[in-house]
């Protein structure tokens, strides 16, 4: 972590801002795991790894500006309306965990995020701020959960790498022997929140069958969270057998809001994309396990 925050403090006395049309790269590095940049556009920060933005943010205010698909992170509530800790797997600029902070200050939130160079960058330019409640571990997710003894309220998971076809889950995080680690790590009302970035149909709808099979084979119930903004759709995996409907969820919401457990103001508008149905091409899809996980050739595929 030390080496990481010279080498960024050297980077920030020596870069130059290159400026493109509107935009502006305030900063730049190449760690281990990404080439990143953050980007300035029209009052709008963001972050890049690899040529994929992976954050957004509004420079007036934090809280907004960042894409739709991480509000879907607040879904767990919906199972678990007891919420108090939660464990993030990739930190990003570090919009869900902003979130958490503002909305949930009560929770405490652990990030296990393997790129120390993410960290400082999250911290000096994206408002992300280590507290008593907000914890980072410099460590990869599935290392760090096999290491823990504790149980969580919930999981989110929102890692990513990039090779020729694109962002990508990273192999160790997408099969049956992590979702079964990972909810071995839930407490009763546990919920895993899991972002995939692909759509029901068309782009990338063999991998998001995929994992939605092999989260299927970890958790009794599964549910989907399709993003209306974006090609993301988040994946709920619940510890409890209780089958949920779109009724039960519309009447765990209002009462989460008017209960104020939850104060998110698009709460209510992202829970209504809920469906219980799974994805049309699921039962064809393989089951990803450490030993056969074929990411590249899902990406290529749909």
């Amino acid at each position: 972590m030390k080496t990481a925050r010279a080498l960024l403090a050297i980077c920030c006395g020596l870069l130059t801002a290159g400026r493109a049309g509107n935009s502006a790269v305030v900063f730049e590095i190449t760690s281990p795991y990404h080439h990143i940049r953050v980007i300035d556009q029209d009052g709008t920060r963001m972050l890049s790894f690899d040529g994929s933005m992976e954050t957004r943010m509004s420079l007036r205010d934090p809280l907004r500006g960042h894409f739709e698909y991480t509000e879907y992170f607040h879904m767990p509530w919906l199972w678990n309306v007891q919420l108090t800790n939660v464990l993030m797997i990739g930190l990003g600029g570090g919009s869900a965990q902003r979130a958490y902070a503002h909305y949930y200050p009560h929770a405490t939130v652990t990030t296990a995020e393997i790129d120390p160079a993410v960290v400082e960058v999250a911290k000096q330019f994206f408002r992300f701020e280590q507290t008593p409640s907000q914890h980072v571990h410099v460590s990869d997710g599935r290392v760090f959960l096999r290491r823990s003894e504790m149980k969580y309220g919930a999981i989110l998971v929102d890692a990513y790498v990039a090779n020729r076809y694109g962002s990508f889950i990273p192999y160790h995080l997408a099969t049956k022997e992590f979702f079964e680690l990972a909810a071995s790590h839930l407490a009763t009302n546990g919920v895993i929140a899991y972002n995939v970035i692909g759509n029901l149909r068309g782009w990338r709808a063999d991998l998001l069958g995929a994992i939605y099979k092999t989260m299927k084979s970890a958790f009794p119930q599964v549910y989907l969270f399709p993003a209306k903004e974006s090609q993301n759709v988040v994946i709920i995996g619940t510890r409890s057998a209780e089958k949920f409907s779109y009724v039960t969820i519309q009447e765990r919401s209002v009462f989460l809001i008017q209960s104020k457990r939850v104060t998110l103001p698009n709460f209510r508008e992202r829970a209504s994309s809920f469906r219980i149905e799974p994805p049309p091409n699921w039962q064809g899809c393989p089951l990803l396990t450490d030993d056969f996980a074929p990411m590249e050739g899902l990406l290529r595929t749909g």
